[in-house]
């Protein structure tokens, strides 16, 4: 059985579309990552998305694991023209296209962005690869929401609204197992 533990990096405290834009996270509760890194499997294979904020997170979840490269299928969806935009001000100047978007996730996409559908098949294909190229082992990926989501949505064959009413903190750890006959979930949004 192939067990991935899913991380949520460090919060940015953003109050806008962040999904490519690179701003770090806020790892200054050096409390809650030291919680975080003793909840996870020592023995564990270690990747995340190449954004820094995923990244530097792993870089302090990585001692005694090993650290595979990072992945930039792991990134969290891609908002296009909304990327480092508030909510408030891409309502204002499009509110029917934003509408749509969270009301029809799987098809729509922000202006030059890409559907929760690109997102859930690049993650997918991420994941099938870590997978197959480490069966067997605990593997601990340090990624976004929407990755998270993604994960969550197929293992448990959710609708897209349905894996959007999961809450996904920051640093928290969301755990699913691959066995014979597929997979299973353990905890969800679990705070060390």
């Amino acid at each position: 059985m192939t067990r991935l533990h899913w991380v949520r990096h460090g919060p940015t405290h953003a109050t806008v579309m962040l999904g490519w834009t690179d701003r770090p996270a806020d790892l200054s509760d050096r409390e809650a990552v030291a919680r975080l890194d003793a909840a996870l499997p020592r023995k564990a294979l270690l990747v995340s998305s190449d954004l820094s904020r995923a990244a530097r997170t792993a870089d302090l979840l990585g001692e005694g694991r090993v650290r595979l490269p990072h992945d930039p299928r792991l990134r969290e969806i891609h908002f296009g023209a909304w990327e480092d935009r508030s909510f408030a001000a891409i309502e204002a100047g499009t509110p029917e296209r934003i509408r749509a978007f969270w009301r029809d996730a799987g098809p729509a996409r922000a202006p030059g962005g890409e559907t929760w559908h690109e997102l859930q098949h690049r993650v997918t294909q991420a994941v099938q690869d870590l997978c197959t190229r480490h069966p067997g082992e605990e593997i601990v990926i340090v990624a976004h929401f929407g990755p998270i989501l993604t994960g969550l949505q197929r293992a448990l064959g959710l609708s897209i609204q349905e894996a959007f009413a999961h809450r996904i903190e920051p640093l928290s750890i969301t755990s699913m197992t691959l066995g014979p006959s597929g997979w299973s979930i353990g905890p969800i949004n679990r705070l060390a």
